[in-house]
């Protein structure tokens, strides 16, 4: 195989543009995509693979801070458009462009990098794992009530640069809240809320929804489209919930509330929510509201392992050897002292006998706390030299609350 891998230059964005479109079976106005990404990628992180005269493979990414257990962050590399051409498969592009593109983000010192999978089996050979789920949350508004009295502070508003700065500063205070979390892009705001046309999907076109605290600053906002539908002369519309987020229980019951009870509408349906969202309790009916459609989200694959674990904190107090290993890091192996406790912890490399060794796509799925450790070994496997090691591991890594990621990329 004869496969140039090199950082993305001006003039080769439609080429890029040609091999993502290829690869996702979507065919968008290539011309006005690549446009729309000259201005967004940054080039010295997006690369290209060529079997000259073609393009063949993307690999990008974009920095961004992962929020972990405890609140703090990490800086971690957003990766995204990972494609090959259909007519390249299986001849090593993939590999060759995620081994230089690992080793950008080695360089740059980002002790994470996150995905989305499009399809499972591919990541974890390169080190990533499952670590966050989410699901589908259903709502019948016709078979139930809400608890408690309606409360005032909800308003419709027109998205315009000043609601956009509101909108921001609720995601940003919201956004390290939330373990699993990750600071956006500001142009992204633009885009949902449709002061700015995505050319691959085109401009949104919805409602938002604002709800404000007693002194009048926003606190909670839901996005949201509808589809109007009636059946025998009665209004069975659907709202398609496509973001909320709130800094208190008040705006929450009483977004959720506002969307459940407006008129015409049959359904509330939110794709992507936390597995551990809240609304049954809000409702007369705990059963209206259905989670399906569980599924995988957010991939994470730990590079700066001793940084990583060091930033969380952790459910309970524990000492450990690991010894992790990487088989696309320099050295394959590295055995690491872990002191942990809910205030945090030290990791630093040792000699001394490893008590658990797990390959790194295991904690990657373990490190946002969602995940049990004892479970994610079982696809990757593990060695106990010491024994009851993994348990103790898999006590250490859960977190109080579920991680979950609402940004796709």
């Amino acid at each position: 195989m004869d496969i140039e891998i090199r950082n993305i230059a001006p003039d080769e964005f439609e080429a890029a543009v040609e091999v993502i479109t290829s690869a996702f079976l979507d065919r968008p106005d290539t011309a006005k995509v690549a446009a729309y990404l000259r201005d967004r990628w940054e080039a010295e992180r997006a690369w290209v693979a060529f079997d000259e005269p073609r393009a063949c493979g993307t690999f990008n990414s974009w920095p961004t801070d992962l929020t972990v257990p405890g609140g703090a962050t990490v800086p971690a590399a957003a990766v995204t458009a990972v494609t090959v051409l259909p007519t390249h498969r299986r001849r090593g592009v993939l590999t060759a462009m995620t081994a230089t593109a690992h080793a950008a983000i080695r360089e740059r010192g980002e002790a994470v990098a996150i995905l989305y999978s499009a399809e499972y089996p591919i990541y974890g050979r390169f080190g990533y794992g499952p670590a966050t789920r989410t699901g589908t949350l259903t709502l019948n508004a016709q078979r139930t009530g809400f608890h408690g009295a309606r409360t005032a502070g909800v308003e419709l508003a027109i998205p315009d640069e000043s609601v956009r700065d509101e909108v921001r500063a609720v995601h940003e205070a919201w956004r390290v809240r939330r373990t699993g979390e990750v600071r956006r892009r500001p142009f992204s705001f633009d885009v949902r809320l449709g002061l700015e046309e995505e050319p691959w999907n085109g401009r949104w076109k919805g409602f938002l929804a604002l709800h404000r605290d007693a002194a009048g600053t926003v606190n909670g906002y839901a996005r949201y489209r509808t589809q109007p539908k009636w059946e025998e002369n009665m209004p069975r519309a659907t709202v398609e919930l496509d973001e909320l987020y709130v800094l208190t229980d008040e705006a929450y019951a009483a977004l959720w509330r506002y969307l459940g009870e407006m008129d015409l509408v049959a359904t509330v349906k939110a794709a992507g929510r936390p597995t551990d969202e809240r609304l049954p309790w809000l409702l007369t009916n705990a059963r209206a509201a259905r989670m399906t459609d569980l599924v995988d989200g957010l991939w994470v694959r730990l590079f700066d392992v001793p940084r990583a674990l060091e930033a969380r904190t952790w459910a309970t107090a524990g000492s450990l050897v690991l010894e992790v290993v990487d088989d696309r890091a320099a050295g394959g192996r590295s055995r690491l002292a872990l002191d942990a406790g809910p205030d945090g912890a030290t990791c630093r490399a040792t000699r001394r006998d490893a008590d658990l060794v797990v390959p790194v796509a295991a904690l990657g799925s373990a490190y946002l706390g969602g995940t049990r450790l004892r479970d994610a070994v079982i696809g990757t496997g593990f060695e106990e030299p010491t024994p009851g090691a993994l348990a103790v591991a898999d006590r250490l890594f859960r977190a109080a609350d579920e991680p979950w990621c609402s940004t796709g990329f």
